[in-house]
């Protein structure tokens, strides 16, 4: 598997602290960036799962041996010469290469790079040794880029209101000046495992921690030397023509500048704001701690996930214990397929920390479940929606997706409304350039990702328990607001949009009784609301009657199963209504006849699984 830097759209047209820069294109022909004239090789990395009570698990010598015999089986210990027909290959030999931070792997290292047929036959042999459990070849990976109540806090930043529609826009928005009167998510730490950050952005240095550079090889790192490092420094990952056509990265031959991802991703978490700089961040009293392990060609299973164990402060051999555990940890990122089982247990043992682990749905429009880590366990999946609150047209979908944030990418763009999401990252086309620092917008399930974690951080922040992952998800999908527009094909995208401040006050008012602050999306005479949800999910909506005439309140349309509860001045239950209709289908009716002058509060409860549902209040 292939973890590569989420294919983010790029809206790259950008700010200079306030003043319009050229767009990328415009900036510098790919003809100017080289082609690799000779791409360093990667000798392949197997993880290798030994049984317990096993000579190979605490014996390095028995292990190698063990490796020794399985290459020597496989036929790969003698060199193949090279003929008309055949490439040849030098003799092959394994070893291991130190064990893992996840418990009973191990790590095995070639001594050169392999053709597919002799990885497989090493895959096959190692797997036959009784003391092995499980043998997986190690994946690459990319991030996931396509391109009474508080008053509301407006930040001084300048890139607020001309760019963040996506913190502010009351329907399709995160609703995150209304939740800033009630937490910042002071306190939390939040992990941005990605390219890094570009150290010293003015707009964020102050909210960063030290991180780590877990990339090992300077082949992808970029750096001079092989190794991990401290820092987390993102020092770029541009990639010159054909650089990483050995194979590691599907053979690309394609000229990337830096992406300069993880600072991106990092900003919308938490931005520094109100300081009259850039723009805002979502939770920006949070700290962010870069933990770097996506570079040139994308980033391997190992670094990756001993990067995620580091950063819940989970020791890993050979480094020092990270001193400032992450409490959400944001991974916009992904490769293809289900999840494995290295994965999967590394996931378990940062959720067994406290950790809450925050991923990407990913950017090809296909089923969230065949794309790691979407497909994981113990994880909160993120769709992405566009300008206009609608599923964006490359984000992965399905059940697996938990709850859709913003990500932009309207297609075709929505005329007046910036495109994608807006932060600042360095200005440098392939390295960093210190005094080039510039506001631009991306799209992908990589810019919708940290709006939750930030979520997640402004609860933490205010609860006096945290709570855990299962928790989380489930406040995220039962406060959530209705998608812009339905979803067709059977593409879901969770529960709906991200609601920042419902997901606040519900935690904070956990037993709302009538004279409670109330949050519930508004309804405009004979104009329906489409909504999607699961089994069990409520939606709250409210409507400002006129006295003297009847008021009709309906669902109607799309599929499954949804009741309808209607008060006069107070929020209905199940149990507690003043009106209510529970047919076993999406058409439901109440009337008061006549209406009094008032709030009516509406309530909408999935009684199965529900999508493309209208909702609508008539006077």
């Amino acid at each position: 598997m292939k973890y590569l830097v989420a294919k983010c759209m790029f809206a790259f047209v950008g700010t200079m602290l306030g003043s319009v820069v050229p767009s990328v294109a415009a900036m510098e022909s790919p003809s100017r960036w080289k082609a690799a004239s000779t791409a360093p090789q990667l000798a392949p990395r197997l993880l290798v799962k030994y049984r317990q009570g096993s000579a190979e698990l605490v014996d390095v010598a028995a292990a190698n041996r063990s490796l020794a015999s399985a290459v020597s089986r496989a036929g790969l210990h003698r060199a193949v010469p090279a003929t008309t027909s055949n490439v040849g290959r030098a003799a092959i030999s394994a070893s291991l290469h130190r064990r893992s931070a996840v418990s009973r792997w191990s790590v095995v290292k070639a001594s050169a790079p392999m053709q597919a047929q002799d990885l497989a036959a090493l895959t096959r042999e190692i797997t036959a040794n009784p003391a092995v459990e499980s043998v997986e070849v190690e994946r690459r990976f990319t991030a996931d880029l396509a391109v009474g109540k508080a008053g509301e806090v407006i930040p001084s930043d300048p890139g607020y209101a001309r760019y963040q529609w996506n913190f502010s826009d009351p329907r399709f928005g995160v609703r995150a000046p209304q939740a800033w009167g009630y937490s910042q998510g002071e306190g939390v730490v939040v992990a941005v495992v990605d390219t890094g950050i570009v150290v010293d952005n003015p707009d964020l240095k102050g909210n960063v921690l030290p991180g780590y550079d877990m990339i090992e090889s300077r082949f992808v790192s970029r750096r001079p030397a092989d190794g991990r490092v401290p820092g987390g420094w993102d020092v770029g990952d541009r990639e010159e023509l054909n650089y990483c056509s050995d194979g590691i990265s599907e053979g690309r031959p394609i000229v990337s500048p830096s992406s300069w991802h993880g600072t991106h991703v990092a900003g919308t978490v938490a931005q520094e704001t109100n300081n009259g700089v850039g723009n805002a961040g979502l939770a920006y009293k949070a700290k962010v701690l870069p933990v770097r392990v996506l570079g040139s060609c994308g980033g391997g299973t190992l670094d990756i996930w001993e990067g995620v164990l580091w950063a819940a402060g989970v020791e890993v051999p050979g480094l020092p214990i990270n001193p400032n555990p992450a409490d959400v940890i944001n991974m916009s990122l992904g490769g293809s397929g289900t999840c494995a089982g290295f994965i999967q247990e590394a996931i378990d043992q940062v959720t067994r920390m406290g950790a809450i682990v925050v991923v990407s749905a990913g950017n090809d429009d296909v089923p969230a479940m065949r794309q790691t880590p979407a497909s994981c366990n113990n994880v909160i999946t993120v769709g992405a929606t566009d300008e206009g609150g609608r599923k964006a047209t490359y984000s992965n979908h399905g059940a697996r997706v938990d709850v859709s944030a913003p990500g932009g990418g309207a297609v075709p763009p929505l005329d007046g409304r910036p495109f994608g999401i807006w932060q600042m990252v360095n200005g440098g086309r392939g390295v960093v350039e210190p005094t080039n620092w510039r506001v631009v917008g991306y799209s992908g399930t990589s810019m919708a990702s940290p709006h939750v974690a930030a979520a997640a951080a402004m609860v933490q922040g205010v609860v006096d328990t945290p709570l855990t992952v299962t928790q989380m998800r489930d406040l995220f999908k039962q406060t959530a607001s209705p998608l812009g527009a339905p979803v067709v094909g059977g593409r879901t995208m969770g529960a709906g949009i991200l609601n920042v401040e419902a997901a606040l006050l519900k935690v904070m008012n956990p037993a709302c009784h009538p004279n409670c602050t109330v949050v519930a999306t508004p309804l405009t005479n004979k104009v329906p609301l489409i909504i999607t949800g699961v089994a069990g999910q409520e939606q709250l909506f409210r409507f400002d009657a006129v006295a003297g005439k009847l008021l009709t309140i309906m669902t109607y349309g799309g599929k499954g199963n949804v009741s309808l509860f209607a008060s006069m001045g107070r929020v209905p239950t199940v149990e507690t209504s003043d009106a209510r209709s529970l047919a076993a289908t999406n058409t439901e009716t109440v009337r008061f006849t006549p209406a009094t002058t008032g709030t009516y509060f509406i309530r909408v409860r999935g009684e199965a699984a529900f999508t493309g549902v209208s909702v609508v209040a008539r006077q």
